[in-house]
């Protein structure tokens, strides 16, 4: 069995993980994870009862219970760089042992479902709908760091040719939704697509302020560019990363998206808080 030093996996002195500042003990099999922590509240409202809350920097955690069955929800910030901190952490918490600092032999799988924001990058999807990401690719650098490879990757010639078609210079990663909670979230009868993972929010998402890009036609060439017959349908910030780890550590992970901007329309969202909320609701009543 793998042992980890104190410096790899490091433990607060009350059991718990450094930054999520949670124990073992409260980790239930369903979390959702949201960006915003005062989105947080916003969720758990919709828990029959809220039974613990931890905060530390911007991981804010509300456990509790729906329908009988423990829940929670956490959010993690913005970006991929905090989707690393969260999903290492709560796949420490479930799968190293906290006390011996021993990697467990009978792994235990999370459900994580992404409730979050996200822009249109097809005229054809509006502002105020929802978007569930069958897959998603990764922009930032991730992939130098970790092996992602698991039965939810994209294959690499495929990510290979998308890559060339687009004109891109940098090594790209890409993993798929779980087909598990793909069937639990139909319902919802959304828009499904392929989704961009951007390390930020100006220029890598095609937004020009006062600093200009070296790549202004950036979103009309991954629009235009279909990978393996799909085509990219949003932008955002987390969802490649949380895929792609949930695929390789071997937990089940979904992103629902409120789309609030069309990048190819320029519309936004007129009462971009209802259209959260409508989706926190509408998931909710499918996990329950």
């Amino acid at each position: 069995m793998t042992y980890f030093s104190p410096t790899d996996l490091i433990i607060n002195p009350d059991g718990s993980s450094y930054h999520l500042n949670l124990r073992p003990d409260q980790i239930p099999d369903t979390l959702i994870l949201v960006g915003d922590p005062e989105r947080v509240p916003k969720v758990s409202v919709y828990f029959d009862e809220v039974t613990e809350i931890v905060h530390k920097r911007e991981f804010v955690t509300h456990l509790g219970v729906l329908q009988g069955k423990r829940i929670g929800v956490l959010s993690s910030g913005i970006g991929s760089d905090n989707v690393e901190i969260v999903m290492n952490e709560l796949d420490a918490l479930v799968n190293i042992d906290f006390q011996t600092r021993l990697e467990k032999t009978e792994k235990r799988s999370l459900q994580l479902i992404r409730i979050g924001t996200s822009g249109s990058i097809q005229a054809h999807i509006p502002v105020d709908s929802i978007l569930i990401s069958t897959a998603a690719i990764g922009f930032d650098n991730l992939s130098q760091f970790y092996g992602f490879e698991s039965a939810q990757s994209i294959s690499a010639d495929s990510l290979q040719q998308w890559t060339q078609t687009i004109d891109y210079p940098l090594p790209l990663y890409a993993a798929k939704a779980s087909a598990k909670l793909l069937e639990i979230f139909k319902p919802l009868n959304a828009f499904e697509g392929i989704t961009l993972t951007a390390p930020g929010f100006y220029a890598p998402q095609g937004r020009t302020i006062r600093m200009h890009s070296i790549r202004p036609d950036f979103l009309q060439k991954v629009a235009g560019a279909k990978l393996e017959g799909q085509e990219m349908t949003n932008i955002e910030m987390e969802t490649a990363a949380y895929y792609a780890f949930a695929g390789a550590m071997g937990h089940e992970m979904i992103s629902l998206n409120a789309i609030l901007a069309n990048r190819i329309t320029n519309e936004f969202s007129k009462d971009p808080e209802q259209q959260i909320a409508s989706l926190i609701q509408k998931a909710i009543a499918l996990i329950a």
